[in-house]
């Protein structure tokens, strides 16, 4: 039974919301499962372990080798925490991702190379007309692949850490001079791990 699930979990893909395709990560779900208990107060790795293998177990018997929605995988999640008696848990979840979603829809990208303090103020002054652009996450990771030759993986992993801290900064209008710093530094950060692991 074990070496079936192990078998299934390297067959079925993930839909993004940018559109692309990634392998499903039980050990994902799991974590996704761990964080939504402990915004509740209610951490247990056990419980969530248990919780993920369901999940996990239903989503291959529903779909086989076939791509889901990364939608329909938040779905799951929730009706699996209610139907379990952790409703507050599911609602925590749902309420996580809408306001990262919500937090998103508010960030630009202002193109603008930021030197000096005169060049801070173009940042909120009628007086120029800066080209701005959406947040978006994927537009990292292509950039990644593109000029860095990274596989998605770890591209979508560096997109992720630069996205925590553009929401950790609290900024609505991030310059994209600042934008590249933090994606060398954490593509750095990221890279030097990964040979530190090579070479264990």
């Amino acid at each position: 039974m074990e070496a079936d699930r192990r078998f299934m979990k390297a067959r079925l893909k993930v839909i993004k919301a940018d559109g692309t395709c990634e392998e499903y990560l039980h050990t994902k779900v799991m974590h996704i499962i761990s964080k939504a208990l402990a915004c509740v107060e209610q951490t247990d790795i056990i419980t969530a372990e248990n919780l993920s293998e369901v999940v996990t177990y239903y989503l291959y018997k529903r779909h086989g080798e076939n791509a889901i929605p990364s939608s329909e995988i938040l779905s799951v999640l929730k009706v699996t925490l209610t139907a379990t008696g952790y409703e507050a848990a599911a609602e925590a979840l749902v309420t996580h991702h809408y306001l990262r979603k919500m937090r998103r829809g508010r960030i630009e990208v202002v193109h603008v190379n930021l030197e000096g303090a005169s060049d801070a103020h173009k940042l909120f002054s009628d007086d120029y007309q800066l080209r701005k652009s959406p947040w978006d996450k994927f537009v990292i990771v292509e950039d990644l692949i593109a000029a860095e030759g990274l596989d998605r993986h770890t591209a979508r992993t560096i997109a992720g850490m630069v996205e925590e801290r553009v929401f950790n900064l609290e900024l609505t209008c991030v310059p994209a001079s600042l934008l590249k710093q933090l994606v060398f530094s954490d593509t750095a950060a990221v890279l030097r791990a990964q040979r530190q692991l090579q070479t264990a």
